[in-house]
């Protein structure tokens, strides 16, 4: 989005509670565990079921917030057509796939999966952005992050021992995410809403379009263990709904480069926590996978000498860097106007 939609005031450093390197830090320990809790949850409740919890939740989190700071929904018919499609791209749909790709891969290949969000959007920006000119170095960092995805997959094996069906569908969702920065780009560029009020509706019709598919496929869970049941609940209110909460501030204190960063941290993470608390294997291509696919997404946000001399324009209504996926994905200026970048869960 531009910079044209609402600026929130940045807190003063006398009512913060937290250095913003130990927020940084949350946020990537929050993120980077999403995806050991998606494997804890689907061991009792089906992926659906999974991420219908999980954006309840998160939805719960920043309603919450809303409501604090008084924000009320936003207005306009086209924007709610524009958020539904945003909330199904960013949220459903990657979520979804990320939870079903995890019944059969580990939550660390699904973590390493996630990184590659910064390569799929550099390479759908240079078809879809016009303004979006290719650097030598970042098409030099596209082609090393695919290198790497061959070499995390053990490609030279004809992946073998490889979960090929999981594997593409964690792809896929990390996939989804550039496709959503750019349609909101393209779409909700000048919305005056401000980032809480978008991201909420957003997150709120993810969340309805999950309550409509859910019992389609699902049938009630006959009971509800309690570790899966916290693991989903985790996985919403810390994974999905504190987590964009602890982004914005990030971005709106130290700026959006800083804050993207982040980004590389998560997959590490998910890395030592699936091995350290789910035993699950490790082989030597993966974490050099990894470092190959880290390396190659940092080149393609490699910016000019002149760009970064500029000042860039406080977030308002767009997602961070990743999103990570990752993990909740929102409509920010800053995320929509960068729509290239990467990751989250």
């Amino acid at each position: 989005m531009s910079s044209s939609a609402a600026s929130p005031s940045v807190p003063s450093p006398a009512r913060r509670v937290l250095d913003w390197r130990l927020r940084f830090g949350v946020l990537s320990l929050v993120w980077g565990f999403s995806f050991l809790f998606m494997k804890v949850g689907t061991e009792s409740f089906a992926p659906f079921q999974v991420t219908l919890g999980r954006l309840a939740f998160g939805t719960a989190v920043v309603a919450a917030a809303m409501a604090v700071k008084r924000e009320r929904l936003p207005r306009g018919a086209w924007t709610w057509v524009h958020l539904t499609v945003a909330g199904f791209l960013l949220n459903a749909l990657p979520f979804s796939l990320f939870a079903f790709s995890e019944l059969t891969i580990p939550s660390s290949l699904a973590g390493i999966c996630n990184a590659t969000s910064p390569l799929w959007g550099m390479a759908l920006s240079l078809v879809a952005l016009s303004e979006d000119r290719p650097t030598r170095r970042r098409v030099a960092g596209l082609g090393i992050g695919f290198l790497g995805v061959l070499t995390v997959l053990g490609v030279w094996q004809g992946f073998h021992g490889l979960d090929v069906t999981g594997t593409a569908l964690a792809l896929l969702a990390s996939f989804s995410y550039p496709v959503g920065w750019i349609y909101v780009r393209r779409t909700l560029a000048g919305s005056s809403h401000s980032h809480l009020s978008l991201t909420g509706a957003q997150l709120g019709l993810a969340t309805l379009q999950l309550a409509v598919v859910t019992p389609l496929f699902t049938s009630v869970p006959t009971s509800f263990p309690v570790l899966p049941l916290l693991a989903v609940a985790a996985l919403g209110v810390l994974g999905t709904g504190l987590a964009f909460l602890i982004q914005y501030d990030l971005v709106a204190e130290v700026g959006p480069t800083t804050a993207q960063m982040v980004t590389y941290f998560t997959p590490v993470i998910a890395t030592a926590a699936g091995v350290a608390l789910l035993g699950e294997s490790l082989s030597w291509s993966t974490p050099v996978g990894a470092a190959v696919v880290l390396a190659g997404a940092a080149l393609t946000q490699s910016r000019p000498r002149t760009d970064r001399g500029r000042s860039e324009p406080a977030p308002g209504t767009d997602r961070g860097p990743s999103e990570p996926a990752p993990v909740a994905p929102s409509v920010t200026p800053e995320t929509a106007r960068r729509a290239r970048h990467g990751s989250r869960v």
